[in-house]
């Protein structure tokens, strides 16, 4: 388990900030069948219960915009991961199926509507802080190419950024070789929702990729 430390910057535009940390070795595959029946019926859930203007409102979500808000970052631009994946799941879009351990997450982000980020934690080096991101960062966001980081809020090791709210770096990201997980559910508004995002994140871990020696802790 890595060391993550939240810097001050953070909690003076966010006095609540919380972030979970779950970390468990794992076995990922290409495909899961269960998983994704379980996907399809939390999806006709979703958007049964809320229509596209209620996404930004809702707990989890909100909170991340108005953070981004007050670091200077246009959250309709820069759209935190849960926000844009909610979106697209009301747009009736298909998700992209990535693995099974990124289809778990995409699972628990839509239960929870906490942006997630998901990494390979043999690839990071050394401890973890959380920042601002600077003007001229290099970060190469997953699927998206370089991403202009500069006021979001940022994950680094010791050799760079390796996750926002908005989207995670390649250097780290997950992939079918991936055998232990770093997992970092974050949160703009406190502590409520943490407890459920935690239950969930255990089973559906244990059930599609065999988490295995589990631990966790609040920051």
């Amino acid at each position: 388990m890595k060391n993550i430390a939240i810097e001050p910057a953070i909690h003076v535009a966010a006095p609540k900030y919380k972030a979970l940390i779950i970390s468990c070795n794992i076995t990922n595959s290409v495909y899961n069948d269960d998983l994704w029946q379980e996907l399809n019926a939390e999806i006709e859930i979703f958007r049964k219960r809320f229509i596209i203007t209620d996404i930004n409102k809702l707990p989890g979500i909100y909170e991340m915009r108005q953070l981004y808000k007050k670091l200077g970052k246009d959250p309709n631009r820069y759209r935190p991961s849960a926000e844009a994946l909610c979106r697209r799941v009301l747009k009736e879009k298909d998700l992209y199926k990535i693995n099974t351990l990124v289809d778990c997450i995409n699972l628990i982000s839509i239960h929870t509507c906490f942006s997630i980020g998901g990494f390979d934690l043999e690839k990071i080096n050394g401890d973890l802080k959380l920042g601002i991101g600077e003007a001229g960062e290099e970060y190469e966001a997953i699927g998206r190419g370089l991403l202009n980081i500069e006021g979001l809020p940022v994950y680094r090791d010791e050799k760079g950024g390796i996750g926002t709210p908005t989207s995670d770096e390649e250097r780290t990201k997950i992939d079918l070789h991936t055998k232990i997980l770093l997992m970092i559910i974050n949160s703009a508004g406190g502590t409520i929702g943490l407890g459920e995002a935690l239950e969930w994140s255990k089973r559906v871990l244990t059930d599609y990729v065999q988490a295995k020696e589990l631990v966790y802790y609040q920051i």
